[in-house]
Parts: C-alpha cells; sequence; structure tokens
C-alpha cells in the first residue's frame, strides 16, 4: 500500500505505484473495476514476445444501478485534438492502437513512464500512446482479455477536468506533435503565444524524446493514425467579432438548425471559426478524423447565411469561398454579398446575421498564425 500525505492526481499517483512495485510486469487500472475470467494470460504472452508492447485489454461497462456487466464492441482508443480520447471501430487489422497500459516494468521505464508534470488526469493515455509509437514501441487492445468497468458518479478530485486536460493537451503537444501542435491550440481556441497558461517544465520530457530518438508525430499521422483530419491549411483561428457589437460573437446556433447566429462571446467550442488558405470560414467544432461527421462551413445560400458540411457545399459547387482580413469585411467571393450585423427588434441582442450589400463593417479573429496571408 502506497499512501501520499498529499493529493497526487491520478497519474502521479499511478506512477508511485509502479515506483513501489517488484514484480516485472505492472498492470495500472482504476479501482472500480471487475476483472474477467482469464484476462491476465492473452496479456502477458504478448508482453513476453515482445517487452516493447504495451497491452491494453478490452472493456466493458458495469451499470451502476444494478452492477450487471454490458459487454462493448470491440473498439480501438484514438483522439480528437483537443487530445480528448475517443473509441473507434476500426476494421480487424487496426485493433492494435489502443493506448491503456499493462506493462513490463523496465520497459515502461525505458520508455519514460507517465509524463509526472500533468496534472489530476487527462490526456496521460494519448500522450502515452503517442510516444510508444513515434519511439519504436506499440500499443495493442486485446480483444479476449476483458476487464469491466464502473463509471463514477462523482469524481472527487475536481469539478472541472476541462482546464487540466487543456494543460496536459499543451504538454502533449509542446513535446511530441512538431508543426502539428498547432491544431491542438486551434482546438481549444487558445493563441500560440503568449497562451496565459502555464504548461510546466518540459525540458525532461523534450530530453527524452531526443534520447530516445523518437519518430515525427507526422510519421505518426501517416503510419499510425491515417484517420486524423489535418489542418494545416488554416491561417486564421478563434472566435469571429464585428466592430459593430463586439460583446457578440458569430456561434454555430443549435446544431440542428444550420444557422449561425450571433451570441454572447464565451469562447467555448460553438464559437470557434477557423479561416483557411483555400478562403474557407469554418465554424464549429473541428472534426476529428475523415469518417466522423465533416466540419461546417459558412455558405451564402439564396441570400441567407448558412452552415453546410464542407464536402457536400464544394461538391455542389455552392458559395463558400470569403474574402477576409483582419479588420476588414467579409465577402463572398461569387455573390459578392458581405456578412453583416442589422439591427432586429426580434434578436435579444438587438442585431442579427445578414448577407447584404457591403457598407464596410469591420469584423476580427481573435488568432492569426500566417499574418501575410490575413
Amino acid at each position: 500500500m502506497v499512501r501520499h500525505s498529499k493529493q497526487e492526481g491520478l497519474i502521479r499517483s499511478r506512477v508511485s505505484g509502479w515506483r513501489a512495485a517488484t514484480a516485472p510486469v505492472v498492470a495500472l487500472f482504476d479501482a472500480h473495476v471487475e476483472f474477467n475470467v482469464g484476462w491476465a494470460e492473452p496479456i502477458l504472452q504478448r508482453i513476453k514476445e515482445d517487452r516493447t508492447r504495451i497491452i491494453s485489454p478490452s472493456f466493458d461497462n458495469i451499470k451502476y444501478d444494478t452492477f450487471e456487466i454490458e459487454e462493448y464492441p470491440l473498439s480501438a482508443q484514438g483522439f480528437d485534438w483537443e487530445l480528448w480520447c475517443r473509441y473507434l471501430n476500426p476494421p480487424k487489422s487496426w485493433w492494435h492502437k489502443g493506448n491503456k497500459t499493462a506493462p513490463i516494468q523496465l520497459y515502461f521505464e525505458e520508455i519514460g513512464l507517465l509524463d509526472e508534470g500533468m496534472e489530476v488526469y487527462g490526456g496521460e493515455n494519448v500522450e502515452l500512446g503517442i510516444r510508444v509509437w513515434q519511439c519504436g514501441g506499440s500499443v495493442e487492445v486485446l480483444p479476449c482479455a476483458r476487464i469491466a468497468h464502473i463509471e463514477r458518479a462523482h469524481k472527487p478530485y475536481t469539478e472541472d477536468l476541462t482546464s487540466h486536460v487543456r494543460r496536459n493537451a499543451l504538454r502533449v503537444a509542446e513535446v511530441w506533435m512538431d508543426e502539428f501542435k498547432s491544431h491542438v491550440y486551434m482546438a481549444w481556441n487558445i493563441p500560440m503565444e503568449d497562451s496565459g497558461i502555464d504548461i510546466g517544465d518540459i525540458s525532461e520530457r523534450k530530453a527524452l524524446r531526443k534520447r530516445l530518438q523518437c519518430k515525427t508525430f507526422r510519421w505518426y499521422l501517416v503510419n499510425m493514425y491515417p484517420e486524423m483530419r489535418m489542418y494545416s491549411d488554416t491561417i486564421a483561428y478563434g472566435v469571429l467579432k464585428n466592430s459593430l457589437k463586439n460583446d457578440l460573437c458569430l456561434d454555430q446556433g443549435p446544431d440542428n438548425d444550420n444557422v449561425p447566429i450571433l451570441y454572447l462571446c464565451h469562447g467555448m467550442t460553438p464559437q470557434n471559426v477557423y479561416y483557411t488558405s483555400t478562403q474557407r470560414l469554418q465554424v464549429g467544432l473541428l472534426s476529428p478524423t475523415v469518417d466522423d461527421d465533416d466540419n461546417k462551413c459558412l455558405v451564402d445560400v439564396n441570400s441567407r447565411p448558412r452552415l453546410i458540411e464542407c464536402s457536400y457545399a464544394a461538391a455542389k459547387r455552392m458559395k463558400l469561398h470569403w474574402l477576409f482580413t483582419q479588420g476588414g469585411s467579409i465577402q463572398n467571393k461569387k455573390s459578392k454579398r458581405c456578412l453583416e450585423l442589422v439591427p432586429s427588434s426580434d434578436n435579444e441582442f438587438g442585431y442579427q446575421l445578414a448577407l447584404q450589400k457591403c457598407t464596410g463593417q469591420k469584423w476580427f479573429i481573435t488568432n492569426v498564425l500566417f499574418s501575410s496571408s490575413l
């Protein structure tokens, strides 16, 4: 039994447990799991064949009200650009791309344990998966090793994990993701310079990467996670404001309406805007993978602003290209109409969006990646 004198969070607690262990194989699990018969043997066999494998069992659900075990479909574990873990349903050839752990003890140390500079929890599983693949190991999810997990109704260590996951995600981005770190900043709507978020000292993690002679994150995307969408054509991102009413932001509005609205600025995902080198304005969540729902683009539909899936709008040759410069107008390239604010007594904020003849209204987006292009 290892006891801490203060709350350390999940990540550092797991590392301290690993340090106290003496067996050649160490398994790291939540306390609220139930082990099925024969769960360990397949894992041990795979590790015996290759000590650089990080192995995860397949997880089922324990219903909180009846404790009945509900079998989950087989899945691998991927992530989005905020580095939240997400479950994938790939073909059998892709089952090995998981990232939870039952590692051989010495290899776990050689590969860098878990990042103890992370806080509480969130992102450590994604970071481990990226690191192991880039640094010469492999990660597998075994469908024949099953463990059931019950979700906690209340997490005792924090009311809101978002700030911790965001900080942890930025640590991963700065150490492991090379030029693609911009995607994490974009997904969280955080400026790349002067973010105001203290991610702690990452010099040891960078030294670890250099010492292990790890591959690039581009190699990881191409070879391990080709389903991940890349957004290298983004030249500006953040919230989009009009100088006429700068407490209001462009917002995607209700999901099913496909009608952009004005709403009080809060900077959360529905107000994320991305302007690309192909002159598209994407609004809302960055679609993580090619098999997920596409991003939504701002489109001029019969003189009204609408949000349409970008691939569909492009295939139908809709008006989805916009001329925009920081502090200037937003003008549709084909219709020549501008996105502007017009007074509206029906709107609770006094204004609504319209496409009309340009009157010189000025728009500003929070973060510009390449100033020469905007």
